[in-house]
């Protein structure tokens, strides 16, 4: 089941219909995955650098496969010093090992070599290599028909996924998409289907070249890059998560934790979405894509990275806030219109500071027990209001 897009073909960021709204000029364009995207001229401008940052790194790219191979970021690494005095002008040579290769990551895998970067180093090649070939076909037939929960739900999300995109929103694309999430569904009954998923294997199905995939994608997503549960009727990891961030937040910012709290402002009215939908509701899509870059190769600890670095990027304003509403209205107007990738991955991983796994492992530990103590007492009082009501 084969996906092809016009717009992948090339690099079309810009496809302007401008219009004067008193002193501001808005551009409407098409971004490289189909979006329509609103801003105002130093928008374009931003894109417009993005575009040659882009095309410059798929030049160090491509030189990599021609001189290294196809596969060449599978090879085992090498150490540093075996790198130096191997110069040529892109300096390849030491782009083999793993500290190099997670520096280019950072600076963004090319559009057209994503689906397969993306499969190799995630590991999803691996967990699919790990069942027959017909496994997907078989799965979708095996499922065919079938009435659950999850499938009238994923029914009733379909129209509200990314509604006008040029493909997505198409019965071709609901098609898709539904096939990817009700496959999911019967593969994890314990998942099953929670709404922030149609959104992530939307984009997923933009990105990889076929839908068997984007598939596989969501599965190693869900099974070995995120933490368990996130997604679980309870949404109890989901629930750690939050908790983990509100603690960094405190950590990494605390003026700006200091001020919300004081405002009685929680942050998970905005985060939850983010970590549930993997930034891609919130943030342009080929910014979206420049974070799943990295989550695929990092893991999970990328999510706090950048939600840190939203609020730290606008930590003057926020801190001049006085209103819950002009919170949530400074981080949406910032997530939106943050066109530029390298800026907000340069505060995640320079100004944020160093994050380990395992520190934030450690942090989830501790928040796992008040978690599921809390969500014990809700449905205890959920089931005594159940039975006073009969």
């Amino acid at each position: 089941m084969d996906i092809a897009f016009e717009w992948q073909a090339q690099f079309h960021i810009l496809r302007p219909s401008i219009h004067a709204r008193r002193a501001n000029i808005i551009v409407k364009f098409q971004d490289l995955y189909g979006f329509t995207v609103e801003g105002n001229v130093d928008d374009v401008n931003v894109l417009n650098e993005v575009r040659e940052k882009v095309r410059q790194q798929g030049r160090v790219w491509w030189a990599l496969e021609a001189s290294k191979g196809a596969n060449w970021y599978l090879q085992p690494q090498i150490s540093i010093s075996q790198g130096i005095g191997l110069k040529s002008s892109l300096k390849l040579s030491g782009f083999v090992n793993a500290i190099t290769l997670k520096k280019l990551i950072r600076k963004g895998i090319p559009p057209v070599l994503r689906p397969k970067v993306w499969f190799s180093l995630s590991g999803a090649a691996k967990k699919k290599s790990t069942v027959p070939e017909s496994y997907y076909n078989d799965l979708l037939k095996a499922v065919e028909g079938m009435d659950t929960p999850a499938t009238r739900q994923i029914d009733h999300d379909l129209p509200r996924t990314f509604p006008g995109h040029p493909w997505l929103d198409t019965p071709e694309g609901h098609a898709a998409l539904r096939r990817v999430l009700v496959g999911y569904s019967f593969r994890d009954s314990d998942v099953g289907y929670c709404q922030g998923l149609n959104y992530v294997a939307a984009l997923l199905l933009l990105v990889m070249k076929t839908e068997e995939d984007a598939f596989w994608m969501l599965a190693v997503l869900l099974e070995n890059v995120l933490v368990n549960d996130c997604y679980t009727t309870n949404l109890s990891g989901c629930h750690v998560e939050q908790r983990v961030f509100k603690d960094l937040l405190a950590k990494k910012c605390p003026r700006i934790a200091a001020h919300l709290e004081a405002l009685e402002f929680d942050v998970s009215l905005v985060a939850t979405e983010w970590f549930l939908c993997l930034f891609s509701k919130s943030l342009p899509s080929e910014t979206t894509l420049r974070v799943w870059d990295v989550l695929f190769y990092e893991g999970a600890k990328v999510l706090f990275h950048v939600a840190l670095a939203i609020f730290k990027m606008k930590e003057h304003e926020l801190l001049l806030t006085h209103q819950v509403g002009d919170i949530i209205n400074i981080l949406q107007r910032t997530t939106h219109h943050l066109f530029d990738p390298d800026e907000l991955l340069t505060v995640a991983f320079d100004k944020i500071g160093f994050m380990t796994t395992n520190t934030i492992s450690k942090q989830r530990k501790k928040q796992e027990t008040e978690v599921m103590k809390e969500l014990d007492l809700r449905l205890r009082r959920l089931n005594s209001i159940r039975t006073d009501d009969k």
